[in-house]
């Protein structure tokens, strides 16, 4: 009561001290704003609650004076009425001119001016002195979350002229901090080094080095955490709990100890399994999709999976927003889970229209082509999947996506909106390169896959190098006929130096075309076929090798032959540049027809397969057999037509087209079969922001050719293990490999590094 009296005095002093005119009301005829430098006057009359013909007196100007002061332009604000016009005295906040950054080199200083910009500090903005202790705060949490614990933030400002002030943040990094040791307490049934293995922080290893995974994260910490529960869930724990987690930080914030506190309790198993619902799918196709059966430990990833596969199967049927319920009921006595799947399928959904957007170059119909589900029909989740992959397989699309939208006004419609993003499909090169069995090459291409956006494929190109001179051109209509049977050309001509391929020493020139017809069979197989004329001319030296001068002898050196090809694939892979997942087997025959002056056959089978380990980790399996032989007239298989093996494509480790049977002089001389094959672990590169061009790996190569068939041995085969790099720059692919041969023998020329460039792989 006191303090109320008080004030009262004094605002009645103060009244009482101003004149008389100064207290009453009065009507505004003009506003006068003094003090500005960079804002102007009319931003400061947006803010003014009162303007030009309002009525005002002095206890109203608290309330203009709390509106300016709100806008966090002014370091002061005051009011004075000058006869009928109001004088609106301000001093302006500084402007921040500069932000200087020193001393970050873990986190980037554009990295750091965005989370600065996310608290309101930039360039240009109006400086606020109380951001200072929060720009410390944004700079310390994005160290921590960089294990950075020992990191010291000083901030500094400097006045500049005008009302400007520059900040300068001096950043003292320190030692990031290393996760020396992993502790898991009250774990019984499995190890600590299986539980850790499920964890994405480590402690450090050689590999640390690039992904950083030592480096202790709380984001990262909480995704273990999980991981950890899943683990214990999927293996029927269903009581397991994670009581506590605790992070200790070593006095010299180098070391980070992290210690988790587990309960495991039970393990349980599965129970009865049932199905409830409107069963508008047989009961007996719904239950060959359980990824669980009665009596074995419970998972809950596979009742998810379960319960994925249910709702995939009444997708296939049209329920697009099909509800499975899954209702476990656990039985704590006999350690059993039983599972009832409520199904309620919902409204059969329709497709009403299909758009497509991000196509600036391709046409609709291009696309529209691909596409397995149809408009007015009902929704199928299979047929949308399957057209997703189906426009990811064309090489001109870099990324596809699917996504459905209600109808307004209806239950029962959907809009498929199919967004696609382009990669250039057309170009116009010139390059060199440089291979180390082809040796220098030029090349000259006219390259465009998508013609005019019609998904036509039009090449052209030149190449040059000590090996070969090649001229080629091609034309391919994937779509020839609605149905997809496709139509191409291709002439081609080529002069090439055997001995610079590290083969016999003999020169062929080669023309040739052919016309090729592909029939599709089904979502997954194609059967192509081709006819065409070739002749060739061969030309030898002096070391020529006495075996084929022999056989040019009784044969000739001019031939004409009318050539065939067909091939049998069957190609899953989810994508043709990089693929990820799926299979890939191919059978296939090159030869020349009766009447040809050389009759021969090639038969080829090529197998890939692509098994995800993980989100960023492919194992790829392949394996490659061969087959040659003359017929009629042409006793054996043609030397310049033979198997070869060696390098980059088959066994890396030896020298390109040298394993396998020599001539007398010592020179490769190829083979009528082959045998080669192996294994990938794929991985893009880690620490890159768009690894999809990049690729890395290990493998294991094995393989060889023989004279024939019958002199197949294993202990023949070449074996070899090593690490590989792939990126399709615009120049072309580039390829490097280090390997090491397991097994040469003293006849065998070995290469451990070897690469290419723009040269295709």
């Amino acid at each position: 009561m006191i303090k109320q009296v008080g004030l009262g005095l004094v605002v009645w002093l103060v009244l009482a001290a101003l004149p008389a005119w100064a207290q009453e009301r009065f009507v505004i005829e003009d506003i006068r704003v003094e003090g500005l430098q960079r804002i102007s006057a009319g931003t400061v009359f947006s803010y003014l609650p009162v303007g030009v013909g309002s009525t005002v007196d002095t206890g109203d100007f608290p309330d203009i004076i709390r509106a300016l002061f709100q806008t966090g332009f002014f370091n002061d604000v005051s009011l004075l009425r000058d006869a009928q016009v109001l004088v609106v005295q301000v001093v302006e906040r500084p402007a921040i001119a500069e932000i200087a950054l020193s001393g970050n080199r873990d986190i980037s200083s554009d990295d750091l001016r965005r989370g600065l910009r996310e608290i309101g500090l930039a360039e240009g903005e109006v400086f606020d002195r109380a951001l200072l202790e929060r720009v410390e705060q944004e700079l310390l949490r994005q160290y921590f979350n960089r294990a950075r614990y020992a990191v010291r933030i000083d901030t500094r400002t400097r006045n500049l002229p005008r009302n400007r002030v520059a900040i300068d943040i001096d950043i003292s990094e320190g030692v990031a901090a290393r996760i020396r040791q992993i502790n898991i307490v009250g774990n019984q049934a499995f190890s600590d080094r299986d539980l850790v293995r499920e964890f994405t922080l480590r402690t450090p290893g050689w590999f640390t080095l690039f992904t950083k995974a030592d480096q202790y994260s709380r984001e990262k910490l909480t995704g273990d955490l999980e991981a950890l529960n899943s683990f214990y869930l999927d293996r029927g724990y269903l009581e397991f709990n994670i009581d506590s987690a605790q992070v200790s930080i070593s006095p010299d914030k180098r070391d980070v100890y992290i210690t988790i506190n587990v309960t495991e309790g039970e393990q349980y198993r599965v129970g009865r399994l049932d199905l409830a619902g409107d069963g508008v799918v047989p009961e007996d196709e719904l239950r060959e999709l359980f990824k669980l059966q009665p009596g074995q430990v419970f998972s809950r990833a596979a009742l998810s999976d379960t319960t994925a596969a249910l709702t995939n199967r009444l997708g296939r049927e049209g329920y697009a927003f099909a509800n499975i319920n899954p209702v476990p009921d656990i039985d704590e006595t006999t350690r059993e889970v039983a599972v009832t799947f409520v199904i309620d399928p919902g409204q059969r959904v329709y497709v009403r229209r299909i758009n497509f957007a991000g196509n600036a170059k391709t046409h609709d119909e291009v696309l529209r082509r691909e596409m397995r589900q149809t408009e007015s029909s009902w929704i199928s989740t299979t047929d949308v999947e399957r057209s997703r992959e189906r426009l990811q397989r064309l090489e001109y699309l870099a990324r596809v996506a699917i996504e459905s939208e209600p109808v307004p006004g209806t239950s029962d419609q959907v809009d498929l909106n199919v967004t696609v993003e382009e990669r250039p499909s057309g170009s116009v090169t010139f390059g060199v390169g440089y291979g180390q069995t082809e040796g220098v090459l030029v090349n000259f291409g006219l390259q465009q896959g998508n013609f005019l956006g019609t998904g036509r494929e039009f090449n052209f190109a030149f190449n040059n190098s000590s090996a070969d001179t090649r001229y080629a051109i091609s034309y391919n209509n994937p779509f020839y006929t609605a149905d997809g049977v496709s139509r191409g050309f291709r002439l081609n001509y080529e002069e090439t130096d055997a001995v610079e391929l590290n083969r016999a020493d003999y020169a062929i020139d080669r023309l040739e075309g052919q016309v090729f017809y592909g029939f599709p069979l089904n979502e997954t197989d194609t059967l192509r076929v081709g006819i065409g004329a070739e002749d060739i001319n061969l030309k030898t030296t002096v070391n020529t090798p006495e075996e084929i001068t022999r056989f040019l002898d009784e044969q000739g050196r001019d031939f004409t032959n009318v050539t065939f090809t067909a091939s049998l694939a069957r190609d899953s892979r989810n994508r043709v540049i990089f693929p990820e997942r799926g299979s890939l087997n191919r059978l296939s025959i090159d030869a020349t027809l009766p009447g040809s002056d050389i009759e021969f056959y090639r038969l080829n089978f090529r197998h890939q397969s692509l098994y995800p380990v993980s989100e960023n980790l492919t194992l790829a399996v392949r394996g490659t057999l061969g087959y040659g032989d003359g017929y009629s007239s042409t006793g054996a298989l043609p030397f310049w037509e033979r198997f070869f093996a060696g390098g980059l494509r088959t066994v890396r480790g030896f020298r390109t087209n040298t394993l396998g049977p020599r001539f007398a002089n010592n020179d490769p001389a190829g083979g009528d079969a082959l045998v080669a094959g192996g294994i990938d672990l794929l991985t893009p590169i880690p620490f890159l922001e768009d690894s999809s061009s990049f690729r890395v790996g290990t493998f294991f190569d094995v393989g060889n050719v023989y004279a024939s068939p019958s002199d197949f041995s294993v202990d023949e085969l070449r074996y070899s293990v090593g690490v590989s790099f792939q990126w399709l720059s615009p120049l072309g692919p580039l390829v490097f490999s280090l390997a090491e041969p397991l097994n040469d023998k003293a006849n065998d020329n070995t290469q451990s590094f070897q690469f290419s460039f723009g040269v295709p792989f």
